[in-house]
């Protein structure tokens, strides 16, 4: 899990093909201190999974299902990206809440000046994600976590780059026609796919409740909710 807050921009080193997975050694040596092989990154939205490390950077493997589903084929050495290693027990929970699963991707229709020195970013989505956005949600582009504007969400979306985003992360040097990952709001998301569910159709629940140690020692209650 992570936040859409960047915390550094690594630089994509090299990328290797190997048994049918992508290789890619990435220039981090902010993140590198933070991670070990086996923890999540989300690499410009992507979350992967840190092969190797260094004090100079991180490797990670791309299934070819995650090249197919986000802007990863496109990329060459030397492309910035960003980075956020995975949330950890106590870390503020700012932004809002991203998992690194792509739904899709975004193409740049404009990048134009606002007022105060930020940028106004518009990006045209694919016709399947519309019923996710709602005015002034979140939304992560690239990760990084972003609040859209007031609509209608007909084609495409807008969000406001303030200049400490533009600053923090590269969607600033975005161009007409670049591709961008896009994630969008996972409680929005489970709103919407829950619509379908018996509950939402006036279906009732049955609580069965159980009593378990906690982690210092004492006792939590909690419930397992059964459909009827």
């Amino acid at each position: 899990m992570f936040t859409g807050l960047i915390r550094e921009i690594g630089v994509l080193r090299s990328m290797h093909a190997r048994a049918g997975v992508l290789r890619l050694d990435i220039r981090a040596p902010g993140t590198a201190a933070r991670v070990s092989v086996g923890d999540s990154v989300a690499v410009a939205g992507i979350c992967l999974t840190v092969t190797a490390c260094d004090r100079r950077g991180f490797s990670a493997d791309a299934a070819a299902e995650t090249r197919r589903l986000t802007t990863l084929g496109s990329w060459r050495p030397g492309r910035r990206l960003h980075l956020e290693p995975a949330l950890r027990m106590g870390d503020a929970l700012d932004g809002h809440l991203v998992q690194g699963h792509v739904d899709g991707v975004g193409r740049v229709r404009s990048l134009r000046p606002a007022p105060g020195g930020g940028r106004l970013l518009t990006v045209a989505y694919p016709a399947g994600l519309r019923r996710f956005l709602t005015p002034k949600g979140s939304i992560a582009v690239d990760g990084v976590s972003l609040t859209v504007d007031e609509g209608p969400f007909v084609t495409g979306f807008t969000v406001n780059l303030v200049p400490h985003t533009l600053e923090r992360t590269v969607l600033g040097a975005l161009k007409r026609g670049d591709g961008v990952n896009l994630e969008m709001d996972a409680l929005v998301k489970a709103v919407r796919n829950g619509q379908g569910h018996p509950l939402a159709a006036g279906g009732a629940v049955r609580a069965r409740w159980f009593v378990c140690e906690g982690n210092q020692g004492g006792e939590a209650v909690g419930a397992v909710a059964d459909l009827l």
